[in-house]
C-alpha cells in the first residue's frame, strides 16, 4: 500500500507526478469529458475534473509485487466540481457506483512527448486548482487518506465489491474544499485480475458518505 502526500509548489511539476493542475498526456490521449443535459434541455460537453497522474517510476520501489506499471504515467480523472464547491455544476454522479462516464483511468506507457493539456476560462485563466507535488511512501492496509493499492478503507466499499483493490482512495480535504457530503471516500475500484491484464476500462468508482 502506497500513501501519497501532496505539498504546494511554487515550481512546474511539467512531466512529474502531481495531484491537481493540469494534466501532461500524449496527444493521442484526449482530456476526458461528461455530457451533461442543461435546464432548456440542451446537452454540451463537461470537463473531467483532473484529480493527479502518478509517474510509475515514483512508485516502482513501494510496489515490490508488481500490482502497478513501473514505467509511463497513470492518470485519474473524476466529475468533482460538485464536492469542490460548485454546487450549480450539471455533473453530480451521487452516491454509491458511478456511471462509467463521471469518471476515467488513462495511461501512457512512456513519459516522453508528453503535453500539458491546458483548460481555460475564458478570460485565460486555469480553470484548474493549482498543481501540488506528491511524495510517496508506505502505509499499512486498510488506512484512510490519500492511497494507492490495498483494500478500501470504510468496509462498506468493501462489501459492495468484494475482493476488489483500491486503484486510488481520496478522502475528503478542508484546504481544497474538498468534502464528499458529511464525511466520505471517494475509491477508484479494480479486481486483481484487470489490474494484472492492465484493463484501465474495467476501473470502478464509488462513492461512499456516512
Amino acid at each position: 500500500m502506497i500513501e501519497l502526500q501532496t505539498h504546494p509548489i511554487d515550481t512546474p511539476l511539467t512531466g512529474q507526478s502531481k495531484w491537481w493542475g493540469e494534466p501532461d498526456m500524449p496527444e493521442q490521449l484526449d482530456w476526458p469529458d461528461v455530457t451533461v443535459t442543461d435546464e432548456d434541455g440542451e446537452t454540451y460537453q463537461d470537463p473531467l475534473t483532473f484529480v493527479c497522474q502518478i509517474r510509475c517510476e515514483d512508485i516502482a520501489a513501494l510496489d515490490p509485487e508488481g500490482l502497478l506499471p513501473h514505467e509511463g504515467m497513470l492518470y485519474f480523472f473524476a466529475a468533482l466540481d460538485y464536492f469542490l464547491g460548485t454546487l450549480d455544476t450539471p455533473a453530480y454522479p451521487g452516491l454509491g457506483l458511478w456511471q462509467p462516464e463521471y469518471f476515467r483511468v488513462l495511461y501512457s506507457p512512456s513519459c516522453a512527448d508528453l503535453h500539458t493539456h491546458h483548460l481555460r476560462y475564458p478570460d485565460g485563466t486555469p480553470a484548474t486548482l493549482p498543481a501540488e507535488a506528491i511524495t510517496f511512501s508506505t502505509c499499512c492496509e486498510n488506512t484512510d487518506g490519500l492511497r494507492l493499492l490495498g483494500q478500501p478503507y470504510i468496509e462498506e466499499v468493501r462489501e459492495a465489491l468484494p475482493g476488489a483493490l483500491s486503484l486510488l482512495q481520496i478522502d475528503g480535504e478542508d484546504r481544497w474544499n474538498l468534502i464528499f457530503h458529511d464525511c466520505g471516500t471517494l475509491n477508484f475500484l479494480i479486481r486483481p485480475e484487470h489490474l494484472q491484464n492492465r484493463y484501465w476500462d474495467k476501473v470502478v468508482c464509488h462513492l461512499f458518505s456516512f
